[in-house]
């Protein structure tokens, strides 16, 4: 097994416990999930709390995986983590991890992973897993930044999203 790091750090406007809140929030899941990703939720326990289950079907070109996570290591207001039960990688741990800053709060997204077949699956996997999530990440922090910078904007109160 060959282990990888992948780490993203996006600073928002909002205090902390909005931006962990906007997590805990009904569908905010496919909300980040990319337009261009085949992922469909097939079951989840509804919320980020530790021993909630959530079962994915992911796709990649015309091979369907299922993806299962539980959820672990639950501070409120502080960080959540998802590790991969069975999927398509060797191994997946995902640390989502909010705390206060000065002008708001910063969200680090950290993903220790491993791909099958190590060297071999690292060798050959490794850069397009990188690029995938970099990509993907690019992605999900902008729409986690414009939900909470509109939202905070029109000082609205707390949406499902």
């Amino acid at each position: 097994m060959s282990d990888a790091e992948f780490e993203r750090t996006v600073e928002v406007p909002v205090s902390a416990a909005e931006a962990f809140a906007w997590h805990e929030r009904p569908g905010a899941f496919e909300r980040l999930t990319p337009p261009w990703e085949a992922v469909r939720v097939l079951a989840s326990d509804g919320h980020v709390r530790d021993g909630a289950r959530v079962s994915l079907q992911v796709r990649s070109g015309p091979i369907r995986l299922r993806w299962e996570v539980i959820h672990r290591d639950y501070r409120p207001g502080a960080q959540f983590v998802d590790e991969q039960l069975k999927g398509p990688f060797a191994r997946w741990r995902h640390a989502h991890q909010v705390t206060p800053t000065e002008t708001g709060a910063r969200l680090v997204d950290h993903i220790d992973y491993a791909l099958p077949l190590g060297g071999l699956g690292a060798l050959v996997g490794g850069p397009m897993v990188r690029a995938k999530l970099d990509r993907m990440f690019t992605w999900r922090h902008r729409v986690f930044t414009d939900d909470l910078t509109a939202h905070a904007a029109a000082k609205l109160p707390p949406m499902t999203v």
